[in-house]
């Protein structure tokens, strides 16, 4: 139950708030600072070795109903200890969430949980809610993608939007190559056993410990030598010195060495540019370009950057970095209106923000109440409208042809009496 709930003046009950991320879910209650639970997005089934990941998007509707409805009914009766019938729902969602996973989503939580409203909210959207701000360029570089989307007055810029697919997943897998690459092993038996003969593959989640434990950003100078040296056609440019070795123990008896060089070079991949040319920073870049010049100046001093994969040390001063050493490329330092940037610093960690920002949504209630998709309204249509044309749905699905809409079409969704 959240904190002082009892102390109310008999309102109704604070919504929950779910960020369901593909790598993590985020889950706890409006008005609150932080989830009360941060958790894996994936469910274990018995007949399974490796744990199902709930976020998917190529698998069909009944199988994503099943995992769904055993994944959130986990949140609720082993997390959050409340019951789904008593509070309305915010989902974070991002803007390239397919319809039919939202939409079975929905299903869920309408048919299964008997929720009484559901409002989703966009990722981008919500994460400036915690700062207070109107317009901003928004990074979000979570597990499966770095996705930019600029929203200037509170409207996002659809048009503008950018993505690529480099985040937690990419970084993994480079990672992963690496360590049985170049990696040994001690074992009780034998020293300096290279990797792949102990062991085949390594778990994402040892993996990940290793990326969060070891690897870190380095500075722009540092990179570029880095990539220098790992594209060296002519064998001319040199490494610079590479960090410590670290020792990381695989279980009791196998302790892994993680060689100096993979540390910092992993997460060289977000910077560097492919054949395209596109990196981290120029998805941010590109989509001020794509945005009216007289919204441009605004946008590049108010950049907000969230997700996990920021988190990493050293990532925003190197994005940055590579932001001001990009802009005085002729690409585009000639279109550019503008040469400053300045990136946020939101009240919550990089992974939360978001989050942090459908909490104090849902704690508006007036609000929330005309922002939601009701039950009764989704047992009539059947359908979910999309976020951005929440306000205006097809009169022809929410009344009977010949009666008056009502005044307010904001309210048309709301489920107070």
């Amino acid at each position: 139950m959240p904190l002082y709930e009892g102390l109310g003046s008999g309102g109704e009950k604070t919504a929950v708030v779910i960020d369901l991320g593909e790598a993590y879910t985020k889950c706890g209650f409006a008005g609150e600072t932080g989830p009360r639970c941060i958790i894996p997005s994936e469910i274990k089934k018995p007949d399974v070795a490796k744990p199902v990941k709930v976020v998917q998007y190529n698998i069909n509707t009944e199988e994503l109903y099943s995992y769904l409805k055993e994944f959130i009914h986990m949140l609720y009766f082993r997390h959050l200890l409340v019951n789904p019938r008593d509070r309305r729902v915010v989902i974070i969602e991002s803007v390239l969430c397919p319809s039919h996973f939202r939409d079975t989503l929905t299903r869920v939580l309408f048919k299964h949980f008997e929720v009484p409203s559901v409002l989703f909210a966009p990722s981008h959207l919500m994460s400036l809610l915690t700062l207070g701000i109107n317009s901003a360029m928004v990074l979000d570089c979570g597990y499966a993608e770095s996705l930019v989307l600029p929203i200037y007055e509170g409207i996002p810029i659809l048009s503008c939007w950018g993505s690529l697919p480099l985040g937690g997943k990419a970084i993994h897998k480079e990672l992963e190559y690496q360590l049985l690459e170049q990696c040994t092993v001690d074992t009780g038996l034998a020293k300096g056993q290279s990797l792949p003969s102990v062991m085949g593959s390594v778990p994402e989640d040892i993996v990940e410990d290793i990326k969060v434990r070891t690897c870190f950003v380095s500075d722009l100078q540092r990179g570029l030598k880095i990539q220098a040296a790992k594209f060296n056609i002519d064998g001319s440019a040199e490494r610079p010195s590479p960090p410590p070795d670290v020792d990381y123990p695989l279980d009791g008896e196998k302790i892994l060495h993680v060689v100096g060089p993979i540390r910092d070079s992993v997460v060289e991949i977000l910077f560097e540019q492919d054949n395209e040319e596109t990196s981290v920073a120029t998805l941010i870049l590109d989509s001020l370009i794509q945005c009216p010049i007289d919204t441009r100046k605004q946008l590049a001093e108010n950049l907000v950057v969230i997700g996990g994969t920021a988190m990493l040390p050293g990532f925003l001063h190197r994005l940055m970095a590579e932001i001001r050493y990009l802009v005085e490329k002729p690409k585009y330092k000639e279109v550019l209106a503008t040469k400053t940037f300045r990136i946020h610093t939101p009240p919550a960690k990089p992974n939360c923000v978001a989050w942090l920002g459908g909490a104090i949504f849902g704690a508006l209630q007036d609000i929330l109440g005309s922002r939601s998709v009701s039950r009764e309204y989704y047992s009539q249509t059947g359908r979910i409208p999309d976020w951005c044309c929440l306000n205006n749905p097809p009169l022809e699905m929410m009344f009977d042809v010949g009666k008056a809409p009502p005044p307010l079409m904001k309210r048309a969704f709301s489920t107070e009496k």
